[in-house]
């Protein structure tokens, strides 16, 4: 959100939503919620076993303010998130 290259800058025409700050928002709590929210899944994803160099996680903050968390995974990486969590689902279904 801060500048060429962010969000709302992407080509294809702008967003002002992505851009422009409303004063009265409290963007920044937004952010800080989402940088920990963005902390616990980059936690779990390592602890389930995912290579998280191959990840980015980035903290934001919506034009409301509330904070927004953005994945981005190569498709292999994808796959692999995909089949672990199809495993620890079936695992839970035995157990239930």
């Amino acid at each position: 959100m801060d500048g060429i290259g962010d969000d709302g800058f992407d080509g294809e025409g702008l967003d002002p939503d992505a851009v422009l700050w409303v004063r009265g928002v409290d963007y920044l709590a937004g952010w800080r919620d989402a940088t920990e929210a963005a902390a616990e899944l980059g936690d779990a994803l390592a602890a389930a076993g995912v290579d998280t160099t191959r990840t980015k996680l980035r903290a934001a903050a919506a034009a409301d303010g509330s904070g927004v968390v953005r994945l981005e995974l190569s498709t292999a990486v994808a796959r692999e998130v995909a089949m672990r969590a199809r495993v620890v689902t079936a695992r839970w279904r035995e157990v239930s």
